[in-house]
């Protein structure tokens, strides 16, 4: 069954923001800055891309959505930071409305759209377990009764962490988050267009069934300066440094690597 991920770097979308901005320019001009983007490009490559390399089932596809106003350099880099990550495109958009070209881009995505399909989001600051993909498919293979009977069905895997990234490494909390974006997949029937963009993540429940997963930590939420989500007021999560146990934790389930993090935080600080 093909598995379609899609990811959203600094797209200038309009609308999807919980930032607002008063025009078009004033977005771009917002997600373009360069400290901006320098800490984007850091995140993407010390917790985003990792992961998907390291994937224990590697039959899967990555979207990323540029803008096509994002300057060269930048594209450049991008490109080179996914060189040799096989399953990945990258696709550029003009702004538009952002829940209308994601889906059209997803379902422009599909080989065969009589055929079903899995679908994930991919945020560029997020990490998901390696075995995500493989984890994903098992369930929807554990679920044969709802798939039936289902156009559509999610799997949420609730438990993993927030997390701070520096040059000082990781800070980190275990939490259980039902519906987040990582580590949430929907499963979407042969002659079905709806797609993962269809629905608020958080209120996908209240349009198909979900199947809940809690044995293992699944994702890594980065809390930083530029999440959209936390730009308003919002309680403070307390993280710690990680000590050595849970530092081969992260190594083993995410990819995600201390000596990594700290030189690429580093770099630039």
């Amino acid at each position: 069954m093909q598995v379609i991920g899609l990811c959203r770097f600094s797209y200038p979308a309009i609308g999807g923001f919980q930032v607002e901005h008063d025009s078009i320019e004033e977005r771009i001009a917002f997600l373009y800055a360069e400290a901006r983007l320098e800490e984007r490009f850091q995140l993407m490559e010390a917790i985003a891309l990792p992961c998907l390399r390291a994937q224990t089932d590697q039959d899967f596809e990555l979207i990323i959505v540029i803008g096509d106003s994002l300057p060269a350099h930048h594209v450049s880099r991008l490109r080179d930071l996914c060189a040799d990550i096989p399953q990945i495109t990258i696709h550029a958009e003009p702004p538009r409305r952002q829940r209308q070209v994601m889906k059209e881009i997803l379902n422009a995505a599909r080989r065969d759209p009589q055929a079903p399909c899995l679908q994930f989001r991919h945020d560029d600051d997020d990490a998901i377990s390696v075995d995500f993909i493989e984890r994903l498919r098992q369930t929807l293979q554990d679920c044969p009764g709802l798939v039936a009977k289902n156009k559509t069905l999610a799997v949420d895997f609730n438990r993993g962490y927030v997390a701070e990234l520096g040059a000082a490494g990781i800070a980190a909390t275990e939490i259980h988050r039902p519906y987040y974006v990582a580590s949430l997949g929907m499963y979407v029937q042969g002659n079905c267009p709806l797609t993962i963009m269809n629905f608020a993540h958080e209120k996908i429940l209240r349009f198909m069934p979900t199947v809940t997963i809690s044995d293992a930590p699944m994702f890594v939420r980065s809390h930083n300066g530029y999440n959209d989500s936390r730009q308003k007021k919002v309680k403070p999560v307390p993280v710690t440094p990680i000590d050595d146990a849970l530092a081969a934790d992260f190594e083993a389930r995410f990819a995600l690597r201390q000596d990594d993090v700290r030189r690429i935080f580093a770099a630039k600080s």
